[in-house]
């Protein structure tokens, strides 16, 4: 009778700690761009396909008016042609797995 009841316990405490645990995104911070980053496209952090993406990686725009790099990689070779848009931004965090990179400059020669 009382062998399921460790296992309802220790489920008890799970639910309990998942629901304990904070889910809101928080805002990127914003520093000055140091990142060479090519993305396919540039888009303001207002755009409905920034939030979008923002919000897969977790974090929250709301508030921000800076531009916004989606599909990013990092420029790493002296001279690399980057083919779509190519900008300096805040350097991305892992976590956001190229996904998205914030306040992004374009690249002039």
């Amino acid at each position: 009778m009382f062998s399921k009841l460790p296992g309802v316990f220790v489920a008890c405490i799970v639910l309990s700690l998942a629901a304990a645990t904070p889910t809101t995104p928080l805002p990127p911070p914003i520093t000055a761009p140091t990142s060479p980053q090519c993305c396919a496209s540039v888009v303001p952090s207002t755009s409905a396909a920034a939030s979008a993406v923002a919000a897969l990686v977790g974090i929250d725009l709301t508030g921000l008016n800076v531009p916004v790099g989606l599909s990013c990689s990092p420029i790493t070779v002296a001279g690399n042609n980057c083919g779509n848009t190519a900008v300096t931004c805040d350097e991305p965090e892992v976590e956001w797995g190229g996904l998205i990179a914030i306040n992004c400059i374009p690249i002039t020669a």
